[in-house]
């Protein structure tokens, strides 16, 4: 209830003319062959570049899967689009993180119902403590910054609980 109303919201993030300048030269780079556009291969191989990790196989599908069936690769457009959405959800999982990290006072990896009391006290000091205490009810006992990453990235409400 609380947090899929008062979730965070994803910043927007556009190429700067420089940075539009370096993302097209590092596809001309990877462009392979310089057939102007990138094939799989050449795609995995902007990502390590820029990101400096090798997409897994269902992320290199998924792009791939994305492209007009009569293309033969990845556009220039199409790729400034997609370096725009992954420098968006790196924005958004930093701003995440970044709150999760104002709760977790002590630096433990996961929420007690006293760290929300302390931070809600600074934030909404007028906020009913029964209203606190109704959201730390609806979460589980394992709440860490994973299960919140989790919510703010799905659709759903369900929460996983993992153990870093």
């Amino acid at each position: 209830m609380f947090f899929s109303q008062a979730s965070a919201q994803p910043r927007t993030w556009e190429a700067s003319p420089s940075e539009r300048k370096k993302l097209a030269e590092v596809f001309k780079a990877c462009d392979e062959d310089n057939k102007g556009y990138l094939s799989r291969e050449d795609f995995k191989v902007a990502v390590v570049m820029l990101f400096g990790y090798k997409p897994s196989k269902i992320e290199a599908d998924s792009v791939m899967s994305s492209l007009n069936p009569d293309a033969s690769g990845l556009s220039l457009e199409e790729f400034l689009n997609f370096v725009k959405k992954k420098k968006e959800l790196q924005l958004y999982r930093n701003e995440i993180r970044h709150i999760f990290t104002a709760f977790d006072r002590h630096y433990r990896g996961y929420l007690t119902l006293e760290d929300f009391q302390k931070a809600f006290k600074q934030v909404a000091p007028k906020l009913p403590e029964r209203i606190i205490l109704e959201v730390f009810r609806m979460l589980p006992s394992c709440w860490g910054y994973r299960e919140i990453e989790n919510h703010f990235l799905s659709s759903g409400n369900s929460i996983r609980c993992t153990w870093e």
